[in-house]
């Protein structure tokens, strides 16, 4: 038999209950959390003065703190439109209407959207697809910069390095939902999670190996590659070709380790994830 050695904290996903159905949870606080510290990060790195000196900079930084306060707005809304509507289409509608229908994680979907079209927007009860949300953000950053006339590139570096900030937030938002759990497996440090199906084995607790890989590891990488100088601003698009290249081989790695309810659909888009970001990092790097 195999037996779990570490168990799941089954942290209840509500912080504080106001109200009725009015409630905070952690997985808001998460990306808030993420959302905020990536903020600093990236005003920090804007008074950083050495990483502007020269060609084409000239000491003048790509942007300013109050492009950056309203960048962050425009990022916040690519992150929650985009990863609501890609786990509705892709998981709700696609995974659930077809593949995975009657399933018990499914929770009636998609068909619960009809009777309940607020579940669409229901992002506080989980929900979040990280495909959708890297689209969301890839257009608001797009978007912005068309707007305000900024190098996309250079803007685009800046982005990328406070990434894994809230990648590593997202993925503690999930471990506490319990959700996008790992495969069966007999590790020493595998978990039993409450709403795996099915129910009452261990799994690896893949959330936790994300959070390491794409966000404290990959921010790791990507500081002291910048701190040392071997990350140069001044080769627009060279972070952004790291991180994406970091957040691609990440994602390779853990295909073998992400299963749950969601498993077919979730490898193959990690592997179509994988096979768009190496190339488009490989680009950067190299241009």
């Amino acid at each position: 038999m195999i037996e779990a050695i570490l168990p799941y904290p089954n942290i209840d996903p509500v912080l504080i209950h106001i109200y009725g159905p009015i409630s905070i949870r952690w997985y808001a606080l998460s990306y808030i959390a993420g959302l905020l510290l990536g903020w600093a990060y990236v005003l920090r790195l804007l008074r950083t003065q050495k990483l502007w000196a020269g060609v084409p900079f000239m000491g003048k930084a790509p942007m300013t703190a109050d492009d950056v306060g309203d960048l962050f707005v425009w990022i916040t809304l690519g992150v929650i439109i985009g990863g609501r509507l890609g786990y509705v289409l892709l998981y709700g509608m696609l995974y659930c209407g077809f593949a995975g229908h009657g399933a018990p994680a499914c929770g009636g979907l998609p068909e619960a959207y009809l009777i309940n079209p607020v579940k669409i927007i229901a992002a506080w009860e989980g929900g979040m697809s990280f495909h959708g949300g890297l689209i969301g953000v890839i257009i608001a950053i797009v978007t912005f910069c068309y707007n305000r006339n900024l190098r996309l590139l250079s803007v685009a570096d800046l982005i990328a390095a406070a990434t894994p900030i809230g990648l590593f937030f997202g993925r503690i938002a999930n471990f506490i939902n319990g959700e996008l759990w790992g495969k069966i497996t007999d590790v020493p440090w595998a978990m039993v999670f409450p709403n795996a199906f099915p129910p009452g084995v261990p799994r690896h607790p893949s959330q936790l190996y994300e959070a390491g890989l794409e966000g404290i590891m990959l921010f790791a990488i990507l500081a002291l590659m910048i701190r040392a100088g071997v990350t140069d601003f001044r080769a627009s698009g060279f972070a952004a070709g790291l991180a994406a290249h970091g957040i691609g081989t990440a994602r390779a790695f853990q295909v073998d380790a992400v299963a749950g309810v969601f498993s077919g659909i979730a490898m193959s888009l990690n592997a179509l994830v994988t096979s768009l970001l190496v190339p488009l990092a490989v680009t950067l790097l190299v241009r």
